[in-house]
């Protein structure tokens, strides 16, 4: 039983990129799909694939990584909301992350969107995570 699955989920990606793995399986959810396929959208991951074997079904996600350093695309994965405490922020308080070189995953009512996303939608939510 995990108190925070996406907490785990960024972890097991976290700890895949320090090992050096290329693939990590994570247990799916219908969150969890979302994350992957921002991750995806804004390059980094190479891909993923939903495998809907089983209750609860995987996502495996291929890790990218660069190609002469072997430095992995994702420096840094930021839990921000927490179930303990949660954080909500209104559309013109979102921040920029890394000066807009990184992402901010907000849960919005138009659904699970980046801070750029969320601005041109003018909505604010709760910020999930934050990825460079």
């Amino acid at each position: 039983m995990v108190t925070d699955p996406i907490a785990d989920y960024l972890t097991r990606i976290r700890n895949a990129q320090m090992a050096g793995h290329t693939i990590v399986d994570v247990p799916a959810s219908n969150i969890k799909k979302k994350l992957t396929e921002i991750l995806y959208e804004n390059g980094y991951i190479l891909k993923y694939k939903f495998d809907d074997a089983g209750h609860q079904g995987t996502i495996k996600i291929a890790l990218k990584y660069d190609t002469e350093t072997k430095e992995p695309a994702i420096t840094e994965l930021v839990r921000v909301s927490k179930p303990g405490l949660r954080k909500y922020i209104h559309v013109g308080g979102i921040p920029r992350i890394k000066n807009g070189l990184g992402i901010a995953i907000l849960s919005t009512s138009k659904g699970v969107v980046t801070d750029k996303q969320a601005r041109s939608l003018n909505v604010g939510g709760e910020i999930i995570c934050y990825i460079y």
